[in-house]
């Protein structure tokens, strides 16, 4: 099985470029974006997995088309090469596809209606990658992603835990938090299952068991790091006005793992602690 991996400079794609015996290839060395350059980029591999994305969710308010090129024309590339080559593709979505006034977790059926532009363009990635390839294309949503370096939430958290007494946190946008060494792994599972021919194409969720706000994730940050995690102090969202709408809730349903005979990845608390003390994800 020979897997490549686009996207690779990115948090998500550094992990991924780390597991074994995989080709990694950044912006640099491929723009999905590039249409003739994609099919000779992807020859020769049985599956891609992309982890190529515009993430800035801001930005792409007022930056729209550019975040569809990337976040859905070039899913569109790659999906269209892999049907001609016969390979899987791995998509790495997100829950902003979803409207977030849900009380329970969305199911993968679940219907969509992002809120801003980024949740957009990533919609229509994933509408590209289950057109072009039914039976081979594998789109995997994941939310709130970190990693213990880079900038994310959670080191965000440690450097300002440094410089201020006290952080006031909102309260009122509800998770999972994911560490991307625990994605990339399971979207490894996944690669070796499609495979196999044991893990239905469609939609998978890539996020952490159990949910919890960004209050309440930034208090585990701090007690797992020996900090005070009454130094952390709840707000609302109005507290942070951003230029993009986030939703209010978020909670991925893992449904479908269950089919390609794999389990969901474990509850957030263990990932973040596997994370900062740099333990086993497996």
């Amino acid at each position: 099985m020979k897997i490549l991996i686009t996207g690779a400079g990115g948090m998500l794609g550094q992990r991924l470029a780390a597991l074994p015996d995989v080709t990694a290839l950044d912006r640099r060395a491929l723009d999905i974006t590039d249409a003739p350059a994609v099919p000779g980029a992807i020859a020769g591999y049985d599956i891609v997995i992309n982890a190529a994305a515009w993430t800035d969710v801001d930005a792409a308010e007022t930056h729209e088309a550019q975040a569809t090129a990337i976040n859905g024309d070039g899913p569109a590339n790659l999906a269209a090469a892999c049907a001609e080559t016969g390979a899987v593709l791995v998509h790495v979505s997100t829950d902003y596809v979803f409207g977030g006034s849900a009380t329970s977790p969305f199911p993968e059926d679940a219907p969509t209606a992002p809120l801003n532009a980024y949740g957009r363009s990533k919609l229509a990635g994933e509408e590209a990658v289950l057109r072009l390839l039914p039976e081979r294309g594998y789109v995997v949503r994941t939310a709130w992603l970190y990693d213990r370096e880079g900038r994310n939430f959670l080191t965000t958290m440690l450097r300002l835990a440094a410089d201020r007494p006290t952080l006031d946190v909102v309260d009122d946008q509800r998770g999972q938090p994911t560490a991307a060494p625990a994605l990339a792994y399971q979207l490894h599972a996944l690669a070796q299952a499609a495979h196999r021919r044991t893990a239905p194409a469609g939609i998978y969720h890539g996020t952490a068991s159990g949910e919890t706000t960004w209050f309440g994730f930034a208090r585990e940050i701090f007690a797992l790091a020996g900090l005070d995690p009454d130094r952390v102090r709840p707000t609302t969202s109005d507290r942070f006005p951003r230029l993009a709408l986030r939703p209010a809730y978020s909670v991925l349903g893992h449904r479908r793992w269950a089919a390609a005979g794999l389990s969901p990845q474990p509850d957030w608390r263990d990932e973040l602690r596997d994370v900062l003390t740099g333990g086993p994800v497996t």
